[in-house]
């Protein structure tokens, strides 16, 4: 009995060591793992406190822009020199716009005119004044404060006028025994009148404060005209000039103008 007591007590001494051993060799289990195992929820894990963040800096508050809107008035500088190089004629042209809207502007020309047309036959001259009202768009979009044009308008033109047939000469079927000579005439045409539309395009161009220089390219078709007599039609109406093929003229002029601002409106800024 003693000696199988002693047997017992080695052997339960040996299976001590060895689980002793055993427990040393695998590994310890990481906290995530023993979570895992047992089951248990993980705790949250910590956030990060933000730290206070200067306030950005606020843009600087930009200047509305502001549209100046006013009269401009000035003078056909084409028409006022011509009398110096050309004896046949004299004239005056005063033009205007006055603003409307940010792109549309009414316009008017006043003018007067005496032209002398020497035609192969005939040698007449027109007296006469003419006023032109209408509109221009411009289509030129200007930077910062800019004010200049680029303009396509239409122009509604009266006329009113009279007519002078100096001399002439007869239509000779036979020239062989040569020209017939000019024949002196004077009869006078009053009370003649003439309408017609007129498609502008033209530029503006501020040199000096205030002052603008322009030049226009004119077109004109002529809707009514109250001719002389039944053979004698207009050859120049004032305002209209020269007529081609009867119903067709153009013209162009070169003028200096004078802004008066009256007041300012705040422009509309694009998104």
């Amino acid at each position: 009995m003693k000696h199988t007591l002693k047997y017992f007590f080695r052997i339960w001494l040996l299976m001590s060591l060895f689980l002793a051993q055993a427990q040393d060799i695998i590994p310890k289990k990481t906290s995530s793992e023993r979570t895992k195992i047992e089951g248990e929820i993980p705790e949250a894990p910590k956030q990060a406190v933000a730290k206070p963040v200067a306030a950005a800096k606020t843009d600087s508050i930009v200047p509305l822009k502001k549209d100046r809107y006013g009269v401009r008035v000035g003078v056909d500088l084409y028409k006022l020199t011509r009398g110096l190089y050309d004896s046949n004629y004299k004239g005056i042209e005063l033009v205007g716009d006055y603003r409307l809207t940010k792109k549309y502007f009414l316009a008017a020309e006043l003018g007067s005119e005496d032209k002398t047309t020497v035609d192969d036959r005939l040698n007449t001259t027109t007296k006469g004044t003419y006023l032109k009202v209408g509109f221009d768009y411009n289509a030129y979009e200007n930077w910062l404060d800019m004010e200049n044009i680029i303009s396509i308008g239409l122009r509604y033109g009266v006329s009113t006028f009279n007519q002078r047939l100096n001399s002439y000469k007869t239509y000779n079927a036979y020239p062989y025994f040569g020209e017939i000579p000019w024949k002196s005439s004077g009869e006078e045409f009053n009370g003649l009148t003439a309408n017609w539309i007129e498609v502008v395009t033209g530029i503006k161009v501020k040199v000096i404060n205030n002052i603008f220089v322009g030049f226009s390219l004119r077109m004109n078709i002529l809707v009514a005209d109250k001719k002389p007599s039944d053979n004698f039609e207009n050859l120049y109406i004032p305002g209209f000039n020269r007529t081609y093929a009867g119903n067709f003229g153009a013209g162009f002029n070169y003028t200096v103008t004078y802004f008066v601002p009256l007041y300012k409106k705040t422009a509309k800024t694009k998104k």
